[in-house]
């Protein structure tokens, strides 16, 4: 009986340490950044008598007919060809048609082989409820551009994570302004979209920390980035430049954000950030008591990488395209910027 209870004891003792070093290692293991292939895959630049689809992923598209013609017809003077998906300007409650619907034409989309490129008529929100649905084979197979900003931001992470290249870039209802106000943003759309070369130089700032970097570019609307913490479709932003931009929070959603993505280890082994436009900041009772461009120092203060604010990219008429997952050399100074994708 004493040999039984202490052979009983031992086993006991033996599965408890292996649960408690095979369960810490798992743990570990789960904590652990997942690491990405720098170098991601480019889809084809285009060429004239290429197809591109307008689909509308998010928001509804309510008597916005106009800027979809004037969406197509700018694409039509650049020589290409244009689908635009059967469900655009459908209604479900918030959305450009139901979840399924919207899921129907970005499919449609992913799977033809003649289509080069997916413009997303607008944001909003809505591009989550569809991330998941989607099969994404044919995309991987034969990559091509996915242009959008703001709530698109999910769709560039899903496809940051296969390790391919998108465009960070105006959308069909940024035609509501006319051209003639809109011109950088509609100019460096296309030398993006056909492969020019694409370069910045930024407004300086006594805000900027300075530095030089070369890394791919990552990031887009920084509520999408936060939502996307602890799901498959976060990305992992060790060894690149973080770009960010946002419309409409208050001071204090801005830093609770930034905070979220510090403590998740978003900053850790970046290399670099760049700064977009915040736009229509609201004013909350108690006033936050320093700039936006203070208030995102302070969260990134204990780190080394340099910073640069006045990128002329987000929600503002001047929305400058970025080929997000491809590398650049980013040069900061307090007198200027300059932003060269290699």
């Amino acid at each position: 009986m004493y040999i039984y209870n202490m052979s009983r004891n031992l086993l006991i003792l033996c599965v408890f340490c292996a649960s408690f070093f095979f369960g810490k290692h798992t743990t570990i293991a789960q904590n652990e950044p997942l690491k990405q292939e720098l170098n991601l895959k480019q889809p084809p630049y285009l060429k004239a008598g290429d197809t591109v689809a307008i689909v509308a992923p998010a928001g509804i598209l309510k008597n916005r007919k106009a800027e979809i013609e004037h969406a197509k017809a700018l694409l039509k003077r650049w020589g290409l060809h244009v689908e635009v998906g059967t469900h655009v300007f459908n209604q479900g409650r918030h959305f450009a048609g139901t979840d399924d619907e919207r899921c129907e034409d970005f499919q449609k989309a992913l799977n033809d082989p003649k289509i080069k490129a997916i413009w997303c008529a607008r944001g909003g929100y809505g591009s989550v409820r569809i991330l998941d649905k989607l099969d994404w084979t044919a995309f991987k197979e034969n990559p091509k551009w996915i242009i959008g900003y703001s709530d698109i931001t999910a769709f560039h992470n899903q496809v940051h994570n296969f390790g391919i290249q998108s465009l960070h870039a105006m959308m069909c209802t940024s035609l509501q302004d006319e051209p003639a106000t809109i011109k950088e943003t509609i100019d460096t759309f296309k030398t993006a979209l056909f492969g020019a070369s694409l370069k910045y130089t930024l407004q300086g700032s006594t805000y900027n920390k300075s530095g030089s970097v070369s890394a791919p570019i990552v990031g887009g609307n920084l509520t999408i980035l936060h939502t996307m913490l602890g799901s498959e479709t976060s990305i992992d932003t060790s060894g690149k430049i973080l770009f960010i931009e946002e419309i409409g929070e208050y001071k204090y959603h801005i830093d609770r954000m930034l905070q979220s993505l510090k403590r998740a280890g978003y900053f850790n082994n970046c290399k670099g950030v760049i700064i977009g436009d915040m736009t229509k900041i609201k004013k909350n009772t108690t006033p936050w008591g320093s700039s936006i461009e203070q208030l995102i120092l302070d969260v990134l203060s204990e780190y080394n990488f340099p910073i640069a604010f006045n990128m002329p990219a987000g929600h503002e008429k001047d929305n400058r395209a970025l080929i997000l997952g491809k590398t650049a050399v980013l040069n900061v100074s307090k007198n200027q910027s300059t932003l060269v994708f290699k």
